[in-house]
């Protein structure tokens, strides 16, 4: 993954790379694994996939690592877990996501999905709470993502980077996940900048362009592992119906609520998706 890296230093900036190597090789150090296999972020809802898919090796406090900040949102878990998987690969499980909206830059935002690839991942799973636009889509359902519209006015990409976002969420890993699932529908995720909730007229905008559910997160993310190679799987868990469809206020305990009470059953699902990857 490094050369990978070195070829991208000739398109922008270098630092973001180096810091994801440095960050990779300290995480080599603190979980005694020198490489991963499988990547995930786990977003509101999904975090107890990382409890049912195999052994913990290490898991090391996220703002211990370079380039990781501690999670400004609560219901997201602080860590870095290393874990060995039944098939004996390697999954890396990113708890500090750090989100747009905090600020920091979109180096930050994509500073876990950098470092995964340096570590060696392949795959990276990109999980969210989302708001429901398809009406059909109920709260506590789950939804593979097949395509985005990213509404940050922003990119991951520095410099003449140019990167074919075409099939940007696998198809071929998507028909994996129905192999678990046969019911997973698929949706196009829209990212806000947030961190305010869209207006109704913003959600219809979003539905009109082809949204079918709306978050603050994944976009970027998801670009970011396009650009450093790795094939990327998306899933939001639709935490409740965004403004405009839904006709009660809109709040982020609401989401809490939501992910909580559907958190086992997504996370069995998640879990058991990873063990065919």
């Amino acid at each position: 993954m490094s050369k990978i890296f070195e070829n991208l230093h000739n398109h922008g900036s270098s630092e973001p790379f180096d810091l994801a190597l440095e960050a990779a090789a300290v995480i080599a150090e603190k979980t005694g694994v020198a490489s991963h296999d499988i990547a995930l972020t786990l977003g509101s809802g999904w975090a107890k996939a990382a409890d049912l898919m195999g052994e913990t090796v290490a898991s090391v406090p996220a703002a211990s690592i370079p380039g990781f900040l501690p999670p400004a949102v609560e219901g997201h878990v602080a860590s870095i877990r290393s874990i060995l998987l039944p098939n004996g690969k390697h999954a890396l499980v990113l708890g500090a996501r750090t989100h747009y909206y905090e600020g920091h830059g979109v180096r930050r935002v994509v500073h876990g999905v950098r470092t995964a690839a340096a570590t060696g991942v392949k795959t990276m799973i990109l999980t969210n709470g989302a708001g429901g636009i398809r009406e059909t889509i109920k709260p506590g359902s789950p939804v593979l993502i097949s395509d985005h519209i990213n509404l940050t006015a922003d990119s991951p990409l520095e410099g003449a980077t140019f990167v074919d976002l075409t099939d940007l969420y696998s198809h071929r890993l998507r028909e994996l996940a129905r192999t678990v699932d046969s019911t997973l529908e698929d949706g196009v995720y829209v990212q806000f900048r947030g961190p305010h909730y869209e207006t109704p007229a913003e959600v219809q905008m979003a539905k009109v362009m082809g949204g079918h559910v709306v978050g603050m997160s994944t976009a970027l993310e998801a670009i970011a592992a396009r650009q450093v190679g790795m094939e990327v799987l998306g899933l939001s868990l639709v935490t409740n119906l965004a403004a405009g469809i839904q006709k009660t206020p809109l709040s982020h305990q609401e989401v809490i609520d939501a992910g909580r009470e559907a958190e086992g059953r997504i996370s069995a699902l998640l879990a058991q998706i990873v063990t065919k990857l």
